[in-house]
């Protein structure tokens, strides 16, 4: 029945319905008119509202939209290109990644190009299984099963469910993860269960009631498991820790590590059923710190039972300071992890506090090596020739001298990328990736170190295309971050630092309740998955037309210079 149907029919509906929308034009009107009074006569902060009291506001609407809607209406110049980011999506989604036509730019600013094979192979003839070892010398050495790793992404920056999305997508895709500053959370573990930890000695366990689990077991038949989850983890883990238990879908209950346990309750082993992780200490020392703010030995070999290798970070591309996460995102879970203060700004220190110079520095990550007996490496920036010759120096005179020297180099380019970084050490400090991967591998050539020593290489990786660039100028794995983020459902708002009260609209990057209880960890856990097997894929097709049957093959007369 249409609208003159019920006018006719109802004559009294007929006479709400106008009187309905008359009040709401007036109180509209009437609202209008009380902003453009006080925008005029009584606010005095603002000299445009007093010129253009209301129609003024539009500036800072408009304004307030700008960042969000960038990406859908104008070039894109955060994240490389419109069809690179396409990319990502349909891959994502294991919808085609076929274009028509080339895109709007095919070269844009490219320099490098790829020179094609006189006689190119089929994809089939093309190595299938990547992998890198790490620490060849170490007791229990790490064996990569891919050549792509999540970048260092800590859990607080990102929320507890993106965490979980990725670690989940990372076991799933069996590529390795890196903790970020923040170190270990339960949410590392997530694929984890009860029965994979062999001895639940050292396990805090949540148990929910018959009825807890009926209201589970309902929700999961009438609606889906991400509602499911969500109900009955609030009936079972009380609110101050809901994201640091991790969530047992066998057993249906809720467990995460009790590291006051002892060491000798930890499995020897990493548990099969988690992800291949790398723990990644910063300057705050952020789970594997005392109660002075020290290093704790103990602690981290707990940590390192369930981690492959260890990185230490001394500088960042966008960030050539400490960790900042602002009060927003420091909620009781990030304070319980990182042994803080919760709601209070973190600002970590600028100064690794064991890197005061070479020799106390390398000595401490011989003594990392010796705790874990597994590979330790650590990650900077390249200005200068000249500064990173200075770590060669030191690391040649310890290799002759019979000490341990590092296991890998992660080199992140200046131009990477921060959810919470200062504008002035954005895009002034540092090298890009590709000089700085040009010196880095000269000068462990000329001192002798480069057969003991692996490149990992970040900075704005989306696409096979720049993974194979990369491996091109030497690097042995890649680290990405901003792709990643794409596939787990990242809109490109840059409202990641939770600064001004504007959160992640997708709950990716925020600690808002509201916000992060919708986003849907294991669909997203699998865009994960799927992105990270067409990166493999896409970069067996690159080396089939290069004529190339491993990535081993790879050099830089395999690039053309525009």
């Amino acid at each position: 029945m249409n609208k003159e149907h019920l006018m006719e029919h109802f004559p009294l509906f007929a006479s709400d319905w106008s009187v309905l929308i008359k009040l709401s034009i007036v109180t509209i009107l009437i609202i209008f008119i009380m902003v453009a009074i006080y925008d005029r006569f009584i606010q005095r902060k603002n000299q445009l509202l007093i010129n253009y009291p209301l129609i003024g506001r539009l500036c800072y609407f408009f304004y307030m939209l700008r960042g969000p809607m960038r990406q859908y209406f104008g070039d894109e110049t955060f994240y490389d290109s419109f069809e690179k980011l396409l990319w990502i999506n349909k891959v994502a989604k294991k919808e085609s990644p076929y274009l028509s036509f080339s895109p709007t730019k095919p070269y844009a600013n490219q320099m490098i190009l790829f020179k094609h094979a006189n006689f190119v192979k089929e994809v089939d003839e093309v190595q299938e299984a990547f992998s890198v070892t790490f620490g060849e010398k170490r007791k229990i050495p790490y064996i990569s099963r891919s050549i792509i790793g999540r970048s260092a992404m800590s859990d607080g920056a990102i929320s507890p469910e993106g965490t979980r999305a990725f670690s989940i997508g990372a076991y799933k895709g069996q590529f390795p993860i890196n903790t970020g500053e923040g170190g270990l959370t339960s949410n590392f573990l997530a694929s984890l269960n009860v029965e994979d930890c062999n001895c639940t000695d050292y396990l805090e366990i949540r148990k929910g009631t018959v009825f807890a689990r009926s209201v589970y077991r309902l929700l999961c038949f009438f609606s889906n498991k991400e509602i499911a989850q969500r109900v009955y983890r609030k009936m079972v883990v009380r609110q101050k820790d809901r994201g640091t238990f991790i969530f047992d879908n066998k057993k249906l209950l809720y467990f995460r590590i009790d590291w006051t346990q002892d060491l000798s309750y930890f499995p020897t082993e990493v548990p099969h059923s988690v992800p291949d992780i790398t723990f990644q200490m910063g300057s705050g020392l952020y789970g594997v710190r005392d109660e002075k703010g020290e290093f704790d030995a103990e602690r981290y070999r707990k940590v390192m039972r369930f981690c492959r290798m260890t990185e230490v970070k001394l500088a960042q591309g966008a960030k050539q300071t400490g960790g900042k996460l602002l009060a927003v995102k420091v909620s009781d879970d990030i304070a319980y992890y990182r042994g803080i203060p919760a709601h209070k700004d973190l600002i970590s220190p600028n100064r690794f506090p064991y890197a005061k110079d070479m020799d106390t520095f390398f000595d401490f990550i011989s003594e990392l090596q010796e705790l874990s007996d597994k590979p330790v490496g650590f990650k900077i920036v390249i200005s200068t020739r000249e500064d990173f010759e200075r770590y060669a120096e030191v690391l040649k005179e310890r290799k002759d001298a019979g000490k341990s020297i590092v296991d890998f180099l992660t080199i992140d380019g200046g131009d990477g990328g921060s959810a919470t970084a200062p504008l002035e050490m954005m895009s002034k400090i540092g090298l890009p990736i590709r000089a700085a991967l040009q010196i880095v591998i000269e000068v462990l050539e000329t001192y002798g170190l480069r057969d003991n020593i692996r490149v990992i290489a970040a900075e704005k990786v989306l696409t096979p295309d720049d993974v194979i660039e990369l491996l091109c100028y030497g690097a042995d794995f890649i680290n990405i971050a901003r792709g990643f983020m794409i596939s787990a459902g990242c809109i490109r708002a840059r409202e990641c630092s939770g600064a001004g009260g504007r959160n992640c609209p997708v709950g990716l990057a925020t600690m808002d309740e509201g916000k992060r209880s919708k986003y849907l960890v294991l669909q997203k856990a699998k865009s994960v998955a799927n992105y990270h097997h067409e990166l493999l894929y896409g970069i067996r097709s690159l080396l089939a037309v290069m004529g190339k049957s491993s990535v081993n093959e790879l050099s830089m007369n395999d690039l053309n210079q525009r």
